[in-house]
């Protein structure tokens, strides 16, 4: 009960980080509410003698609204060694910059679930070096589904330009989630490509 209810507060953190505190009628809490969540969060992530699954998904919500400390905690746990605390350091590794390295590393994992949440952190950073592992992911047919959705994901942050190149023929799947997905990602890219032209092109009128 207390692990879950950790991680319920993982989405009004993030929705609150996010939006900050300037629309006092729209903002589900008050920044002093969000101010006693994180202090208590972190002086119960402290405490060694709670249980390890409920330090495990205090650790994930509270990192959807990063702070200092958390750069610590994950290179930590990543470290330890202990798989269920190296699952919770990559997931968390989606909302804190930083860990490249790890990331990488991670995407060699034989366990499913700590190579599908690299996947994710890579696409969420657009991690240039796990753009290989990517496209492999993409062209093999026995990836699993939910692991084939991280990566199609994925390629929309990493290489934008080649996204409707390598997702065209999985934007027609007879899979409506996976054809969703591919188009989603396809759009996104082309997106984020207009806004780098724009960019680019507001640089050489100043100049």
């Amino acid at each position: 009960m207390r692990a879950q209810a950790a991680i319920a507060l993982g989405a009004v953190l993030e929705q609150t980080d996010t939006d900050g505190f300037e629309d006092l009628v729209d903002s589900p809490i008050t920044q002093r509410t969000f101010r006693n969540i994180q202090d208590l969060l972190r002086k119960l992530y402290s405490d060694n003698s709670i249980a390890k699954e409920v330090r495990r998904r205090i650790l994930e919500a509270s990192v959807r609204a990063p702070e200092k400390w958390h750069q610590k905690a994950i290179g930590t746990t990543y470290s330890s060694g202990d798989r269920d605390w190296m699952l919770t350091a990559v997931f968390s590794m989606r909302w804190v910059r930083g860990f490249d390295k790890q990331i990488l590393k991670a995407l060699r994992s034989s366990d499913p679930d700590i190579h599908y949440e690299a996947v994710e952190a890579a696409g969420k950073w657009g991690v240039a070096a796990a753009w290989s592992h990517i496209a492999a992911l993409i062209h093999d047919e026995g990836t699993p589904k939910p692991l084939l959705l991280a990566a199609i994901g994925a390629v929309a942050t990493i290489r934008p330009a080649e996204a409707g190149r390598i997702l065209g023929d999985l934007a027609d799947s007879d899979d409506e989630e996976i054809a969703e997905a591919a188009n989603e990602a396809i759009a996104m890219a082309e997106l984020a490509s207009d806004e780098e032209d724009d960019e680019e092109g507001g640089s050489e009128w100043i100049h």
